[in-house]
Order: structure tokens, then sequence, then C-alpha cells
């Protein structure tokens, strides 16, 4: 992921190296989603350690549909997630597996530990079971621990032919029932759940549960750094103990990390499911939505999450990073590659009185100064143009040196204008605007070398091409909307969006395709839709504005 050297690093480079755990071994991860909704930002972080170590380290990384409970889980979330990746730049080769796959290893193993008196059937409810779980001076308790061997045997085939209700029974590890990790106490290993699942089908009506589940996933793959995020740090000594007490062929070894936080959004996948439902955002890859497929949607760029995560380091200590920081990567990646045209939101006429009526002329103009090699391109100029509305003022505000009456600009790479006037329709909006330019001009400097405080942007009305502009703002209106004691839906920002019709483009777009990605003269990056924009109908999403008061710390 980066040049440092975070835990992990070291941890890997200690197994690996001489009388290390895996020394003569390659190193192999796992990315382990379980398919039951998109990833999201907070997902790429996973991925991207998952991956990156196996990368950096010459080793494999597997991707695995942690698909153990089949309530939510749905193949159309399985092809998201594989696109996502992809799309990350990551590969997995051919090691794609599911865990539903293992489910008959896992009722042997189950079996196995019955019969070495280290399972039993349990036959409390979930409600009863809460109630016998004690607290910290208090140890758990089941009147099912001591049951014979043979009893749980048969209880848990009979679990297995489906004789029995959901939440009737559970397969429970014999551990400690006085454990001070919770996670210890005898924890259920199998529960019911007569569902059909989206890979097995209706072979199965019982369901390992994750944690017994996991580990033996990564040992029938030959995983050598089982690597998660912090929350399983207490479940590790649970994850050993499958390890140590089923007869898996390897020993993985877990290793936790601090998951990413970021402002303004939440990446519970139940509460972005509940915002799809419920139709609050327009499907998981609204692009407001801090989903991978979202993010990809607005204009996002594989580098700009690559070098956000890889920014925001690894670590133990769970942090908050700022959306503004998520931002300024894209626009930092986005100012390096994207082609600059030039684009009216709001739209306003300008006419140049003093132009040749019926002449038309061309300027040469580069299409990214940061980059030569994009070459060049034509745009037309005629008497009739397009500016934005915001760039005449008929009564200035202090310090306002655009278009208003007496006032000098430069037209962008064409001439410079001097504002006469404007038109204005019976409500009194301005309906046009008008100017003189200066013919000795062109290029936008003036032959006396005077100069001109302001500059703006502009499109010709004889060849603008209409088009549809989304433009975004931060789905929540405070900093952290999921604090529990709130109702994050409270905080959704009602202009989050706002659609802006009858905009107008330079013709040069009439070639863009979905995705491509532009710079907006002044307005920001914008990309187009990949989902409405088609010929004859174009609709850009603005990705990020175009300057942002958000500075590393580096560089603040």
């Amino acid at each position: 992921m980066s040049e440092y050297k975070s835990f992990i690093h070291e941890a890997i480079e200690e197994d690996i190296g001489p009388g290390g755990r895996y020394e003569g071994k390659t190193v192999h991860t796992r990315f382990p989603p379980e398919p039951n909704g998109y990833l999201h930002i907070g997902h790429a972080k996973a991925l991207e350690i998952d991956f990156g170590m196996a990368e950096q380290y010459g080793g494999l990384c597997n991707l695995r549909m942690d698909d153990t409970n089949p309530t939510k889980e749905d193949e159309e979330y399985v092809e998201a997630i594989k696109e996502d990746i992809k799309w990350l730049g990551h590969d997995w080769d051919d090691r794609f597996y599911y865990a539903s796959s293992y489910f008959d290893k896992m009722y042997e193993y189950a079996v196995e530990l019955i019969k070495k008196g280290l399972a039993y059937v349990c036959q409390l409810t979930p409600e009863e079971m809460k109630e016998h779980r004690g607290d910290l001076t208090h140890p758990a308790t089941s009147p099912y621990r001591d049951r014979p061997i043979e009893e749980s045997l048969d209880l848990f085939e009979r679990m297995k032919n489906g004789e029995f209700e959901d939440g009737a029974m559970t397969l429970r590890a014999k551990i400690d029932l006085a454990s001070g990790n919770f996670n210890m106490r005898d924890p259920a290993i199998y529960r019911i759940n007569h569902m059909r699942h989206h890979n097995t089908g209706d072979k199965w009506c019982i369901y390992p549960m994750y944690d017994f589940a996991h580990p033996i996933e990564d040992a029938l793959e030959g995983i050598t750094h089982s690597l998660c995020s912090l929350e399983f740090e207490a479940h590790r000594p649970l994850y050993d103990w499958v390890i140590e007490n089923c007869p898996v062929p390897s020993k993985p070894r877990q290793i936790e990390f601090a998951r990413l936080g970021i402002t303004h959004t939440v990446l519970s996948k139940r509460k972005l499911r509940n915002m799809v439902e419920t139709g609050l955002v327009d499907g998981w890859d609204d692009p407001r939505m801090p989903t991978l497929c979202g993010l990809r949607r607005r204009g996002y760029t594989p580098a700009s999450i690559h070098n956000f995560h890889s920014r925001n380091g690894i670590s133990k200590v769970n942090a908050v990073v700022d959306y503004a920081f998520l931002e300024y990567c894209l626009r930092e990646d986005l100012n390096a590659t994207a082609k600059r045209v030039m684009g009216v939101v709001h739209p306003v006429k300008l006419i140049i009185d003093n132009y040749p009526e019926g002449k038309t002329e061309t300027f040469t103009v580069e299409n990214n100064p940061e980059r030569p090699e994009d070459g060049t391109r034509e745009v037309s100029f005629s008497k009739e143009l397009w500016i934005e509305e915001e760039d005449f003022m008929e009564v200035p505000e202090k310090k306002y040196f655009r278009l208003f009456p007496g006032n000098e600009v430069r037209l962008k790479s064409a001439y410079v204008i001097k504002c006469t006037g404007c038109d204005k329709d019976e409500n009194g909006k301005v309906i046009a605007v008008h100017a003189e330019y200066e013919e000795s001009s062109r290029g936008g400097n003036p032959a006396d070398g005077r100069r001109i405080k302001a500059t703006i942007h502009w499109v010709d009305t004889k060849t603008a091409l209409d088009a549809t502009v989304r433009l975004y703002d931060r789905l929540f209106t405070v900093e952290a909307p999921d604090l529990a004691d709130c109702n994050y839906l409270d905080f959704i920002n009602p202009d989050s969006l706002k659609v802006v019709e009858g905009a107008k483009v330079e013709a040069s777009l009439a070639d863009a395709k979905p995705a491509d990605r532009f710079q907006f003269l002044r307005l920001g990056y914008f990309c187009m839709d990949t989902k409405d924009s088609k010929p004859g109908k174009l609709v850009f999403n603005r990705s990020v504005s175009l300057k942002d008061s958000y500075k590393p710390a580096a560089q603040a």
C-alpha cells in the first residue's frame, strides 16, 4: 500500500523471516466480503490491505464470499464486489471461493468437536441465552452443557435434517463459561435457519456462525495472514481455539487493524441498504453514496482511492478522516489527468455588439496544461456566447471584477471585452448581457499590455451542446450522522443533489463517453454519467469542486 512499514508489515516480515512461523512459505492473504451489500470506501481499505500486502511480498490473495448467513445475501452483490475490486486494479486470478463451498467440511469438523466433548447442542432460546450469559462477576450457565455426546450427535444430525424450527437449538462450543472474554463463554457455532441459500439452495437448514466458519475457511485455503478489522481482536482467542481443535490442514495468523471512519457519511451496510430500499437515494450507485460503485459513477478514480488509503496508513487506533481529504485526493489526481473544457451551468447570453455579424472563428486551446502530450483542440467563437449568470452583476458588489457596465474582462483564450449593459425581461431578470470586443486583443491579451483583473469562460451559442448537470454535495449535514443517540436520517442534506437542466457545453464533448472525466474551467471536475447519459442527452455529474480549503498537514 505504501513505502512505510506498519505493524502488519513487521509481523509478516517476522513470520517469513529466518525462524519465523512461515519461513520459506508464500505470503497468502484473503479478502472475505459478505455478499449482502455493495462495497464502500471502508471496505476499500480492507481490500487494499489484503491485496496490497500480498502484492508487496510477492504472495497471493484470495477473493472469498463469506456467505454463511443467507438472510440478505445475493448473487447481485457477488458480481458487484468482483467488479469493484477489478476496477481498483486487483486480481485474484483463479482463487475465487465461496465459504458455503466448505459447509460439508465445517459440518464434519463440528461433529468431530462433539465427539471430543468440545461441543454440545443447547436448547436455550436466544432470549434465554442472554439471561444465562452472566456478567463480569458471574459465569454463564447452560443446563445442556453436560448433555451426553451421543445425544448431542443425534440432535445435531436432526437439526441438519430440518426437524426443528428456527431458534429451537444451537450447537455451542464447550470452552469456558467463566471466561472474562464473553466470546469464549461457550459461543454458538451453528444455528438453525430454514432459508434458501443463494449458492447451496435448500441443501442446508443449519448454518455455521462466522467465528466458527472463518478460521476453517482460512485454514482450508492455506491462508498465512488473516487480516481483519479491529472489532475481531476480542474474537481472536476463539479463532485460535477453532484452529487448534479442528483437524485443519494449516494454521493461519489473525492480525487486526483499525477500520476507516469518514465524516459526513455512514458506512453501515444496514443503514446504506435502508436508504436504498426507502428511496432516499437512487440505488447503491447513487453518486452521493460512499459505495465504490457510487464513487466510480461520481467520477472518482482508482488512483485517488489508492492515495487516500495509502496516506491514511494502517493503525491499531480507530480514527475518523475528514471527507474533504478524500475529495482532496480526487482533485489532486484529476488536476493532473482531466481534460479541460468549457461549460456553462447557469447560462445567460452575452452579445458582442461590435463583432461582425455572421462571422465565426476558432481558437486553439490546450486540453490539459499539466499534460502537453494531451494535445490541443479547436473551440469556435462568434457574436453570441453563453456565459455564467453569476459572471454579470448590474450593480457590482465590492471587489467584484467580472462583468458589469463599464468594466473589462478577458474571455478565456479569446478577446478582452468591455460590458456596455444588459437586457431584462418583464420581471427584471437579466436575459442578455451586451459588450464590445477589442479586436487587437485576440488570444486574451490587450495590445497595450494593461492589466485585466478577471477572466471568464464562455461557450459559443452556434456550437454549444445542451447538457444536464448534477451538482452533488455531502449526503449528511453533520460530521457524525450515525451517533448512537441520533437518527442518522434526520441529518440527510436536502441540498445534496441539485439537477440543472439546460446547461451549455462546448462542442468537443459530443465525442465524450460515459465515465470520461473533465475539468469544466472555473467550475470543478465533472464525469459523464454512466447510466443516464447517451447520444443526444449529455449528463454530467460534478465529482468535486475546483478548490477547497482543505490542506494536508504537511502543507497546512
